[in-house]
């Protein structure tokens, strides 16, 4: 114990179940309640050694600037780090909602994040409901290329006619820019099989980082509980598979609203990693304002799992 003890630094580590209705669900998210004095290269190591979609580090302020400014926060994939994710956003947030020191139960928590500050807004929980519910505003849509549907139908492993006849593939940004994909069901959905060897050249020439694949569910269907969803949808890419990407979902809202998919202010769900075994829930709303597409809010469920340290060599 003495050799551990005066050889490594010891972290607090805690992991949440993001977009979750129950415990083991939605998407997991590693958090390092405390990255202070850690380097870049160390949270990258960290974040290898969770093997997650995503991995935060919360770096705690004086308490004037995280009044000010919010909660600095740092998430890592795997491979890098990001600017900006849905849900480790919402993950963190939650977190915070739970322990932070003087935020703690406060009705909105903001990060300070490299994309700006991202508001949370928690709804009261009830006695008995497990985890917290919380919706983030996301920033206002940026919309770039539109894509010829041969290209990406061989992207993603499958056919032209699996594709939406009339929504054609584009990419939306909410601070992370993603190709969206419709398809004509969620049969062809349940079909996607990326093809990195082509999908990773044709993402590095274009102006989105991954793919966001999504399809109408059927009046009355839907995979989720607690009254199915209106849209399914899934995100691969090198890490394999995500069962949440509230990114990507701010994205779409964004591209469904402008579209005519969507009806704005209307509150639409999204069921995501149902074919992984991990089933989430997002709850997506989008206006348009003076004929540009804002408030772009997404909402879902976080339940803590597990906690405990990680004895990071120095």
């Amino acid at each position: 114990m003495s050799e551990r003890t005066g050889s490594v630094r010891e972290l607090a580590w805690e992991q949440v179940d993001v977009f979750a209705e129950a415990p083991l669900e939605g998407n997991q998210l590693a958090i390092f309640t405390d990255g202070r004095g850690l380097t870049t290269e160390q949270m990258q190591m960290l974040a290898r050694e969770t093997n997650l979609s995503e991995t935060t580090f919360v770096i705690p302020r004086d308490e004037a600037t995280e009044r000010e400014r919010g909660v600095q926060v740092r998430i890592f994939t795997t491979q890098e780090e990001l600017k900006f994710a849905g849900h480790p956003t919402l993950g963190t947030a939650s977190w915070l909602y739970w322990n932070h020191t003087f935020l703690r139960g406060q009705e909105t928590i903001t990060l300070d994040l490299p994309v700006g500050q991202i508001p949370v807004r928690f709804t009261q929980p009830v006695a008995g409901e497990r985890g917290v519910f919380g919706e983030m505003r996301q920033r206002d849509p940026e919309f770039g290329r539109v894509y010829a549907r041969e290209a990406v139908a061989e992207a993603l492993g499958l056919t032209v006619e699996d594709l939406h006849a009339e929504l054609e593939p584009q990419t939306a940004s909410t601070g992370m820019p993603f190709c969206i994909v419709p398809l004509e069901s969620v049969e062809a959905v349940g079909r996607l099989a990326l093809n990195l060897r082509v999908a990773q050249p044709f993402l590095a020439a274009s102006d989105a980082k991954f793919f966001y694949v999504v399809a109408p569910v059927q009046k009355g269907g839907g995979n989720v509980e607690n009254g199915g969803a209106d849209w399914h949808a899934r995100m691969q890419f090198y890490n394999g598979e995500d069962p949440a990407t509230g990114s990507a979902a701010g994205c779409c809202i964004s591209y469904l609203v402008r579209h005519g998919a969507v009806e704005p202010g209307k509150n639409i769900f999204v069921e995501q990693g149902v074919e992984m075994l991990r089933p989430s829930r997002l709850r997506l709303r989008g206006e348009i304002r003076d004929g540009k597409v804002c408030e772009i809010h997404v909402a879902g469920r976080t339940i803590p799992v597990a906690k405990g340290r990680f004895f990071l060599p120095i």
